[in-house]
């Protein structure tokens, strides 16, 4: 058994799940952009690049990945609330598709420097649509108390500035209300919030030449064998009705629907710990290499993969790890088959925000990934570091 932790990429599901994504929009004209922030590996990069996808990268460094990774520059939306002065630079050196702006001031920063280089860049408006995403309140990003988007009152504003912004081309609308969205109602109000958007637009701004819808699709966390790819015919539906009277491009950002179910994160138990009323297995593995249940309160199923020929007692479980917070814990009153020290979880659906957010707190060393496809027969293992 390899050292664990590491986290366990299946490129067989996400072949299945890119496959599934692109014969379910290669008849419209639906752009999918990868988020790269979901999950930065490079051979997970590489694989998606190599199906066409275009990426969606919310820094500097993911677009430099990203096109090192060979997602072509033209096919790169940046987004993000916070753009640094050298991010924009890196944005429009490389010539990318589309700059998504957030606030006024974002858009008379991108209008100078992009004078300074001769050069007029795309890009796209980031609005609020004040969708309510009925997720989780840290992942919802559609609201008017939200940070995300242009103010009503900068929209008006950069309507009567427009004629003075000769080093920028604004060309389109950009929306994201969230993330794990699994209702599609949300999106049928979102695409209902475009839909009474869009005429204000073209009154103000010009014709709508991009639309980007953003992505927020959820997945099975509770039991992801049951749904390994995410309901994308559903999705994709949803915003072809929704938005079937705009004879526009529509962009989307989609991550965690895309890698989550392709990854899990393998951990040790290193101890069993009893008292009176609870039974305790501490991990190898933490918060450190999978943030969101401390973050979020996320729940993730839990497996033992060295099951026994004669099944142990099935036992109630808090899983925790070795980091020094009490936050530290995968989840209460797990069910598994008795643990003893030396046995190996799998938490599952760990392809998104899990390696991208994992950290080095209380010392902790970076920790690898196994990628596995099969090919015929054979397994073969791709390791990275």
């Amino acid at each position: 058994m390899e050292n664990t932790p590491f986290y366990f990429y299946d490129l067989n599901v996400l072949d299945e799940t890119l496959n599934t994504v692109l014969n379910n929009t290669k008849s419209d004209n639906f752009h999918i952009h990868y988020a790269v922030k979901a999950n930065n590996n490079k051979k997970i990069l590489e694989t998606i690049a190599d199906s066409g996808f275009g990426s969606d990268c919310v820094s500097g460094w993911e677009i430099e990945a990203s096109i090192k990774a060979g997602f072509s520059p033209a096919s790169i939306a940046f987004a993000g609330v916070g753009k640094t002065d050298n991010e924009i630079a890196i944005a429009l050196n490389n010539r990318i598709g589309m700059i998504h702006c957030e606030s006024l001031e974002e858009i008379l920063v991108i209008n100078e420097m992009a004078r300074a280089m001769n050069y007029i860049p795309k890009i796209a408006l980031r609005l609020n649509p004040n969708v309510n995403a009925l997720t989780h309140e840290k992942i919802s990003t559609g609201l008017s108390e939200n940070k995300f988007g242009l103010t009503v009152l900068e929209f008006a504003e950069l309507v009567t500035i427009m004629p003075t912004l000769s080093h920028i081309n604004i060309v389109g609308l950009h929306f994201h209300i969230g993330s794990q969205i699994t209702e599609m109602s949300v999106f049928e109000r979102l695409c209902e919030r475009i839909n009474e958007i869009v005429p204000q637009y073209e009154n103000t701004i010009g014709t709508l030449e991009y639309l980007n819808v953003g992505g927020g699709l959820g997945i099975n966390y509770d039991d992801p064998d049951s749904e390994i790819i995410p309901a994308f015919e559903d999705y994709f539906d949803t915003f072809r009705w929704g938005l079937r009277k705009l004879n526009v491009p529509i962009h989307f950002e989609l991550g965690r629907s895309i890698v989550a179910q392709c990854g899990s994160l393998h951990t040790k138990v290193l101890y069993v710990k009893k008292s009176e009323n609870k039974n305790f297995a501490v991990l190898d593995a933490g918060m450190t290499e999978l943030m969101r249940p401390a973050l979020y309160g996320a729940k993730h199923k839990i497996e033992k993969l060295n099951r026994e020929a004669v099944m142990f007692e099935e036992l109630a479980y808090d899983i925790v790890g070795p980091i020094c917070e009490s936050s530290d814990s995968f989840g209460s009153d797990v069910i598994l088959p008795e643990l003893k020290r030396g046995d190996i979880l799998s938490v599952r659906s760990c392809g998104a925000y899990a390696e991208s957010m994992s950290l080095r707190y209380n010392g902790r060393q970076e920790i690898g990934n196994n990628l596995k496809r099969q090919v015929s027969t054979t397994l073969r293992m791709v390791k990275t570091a």
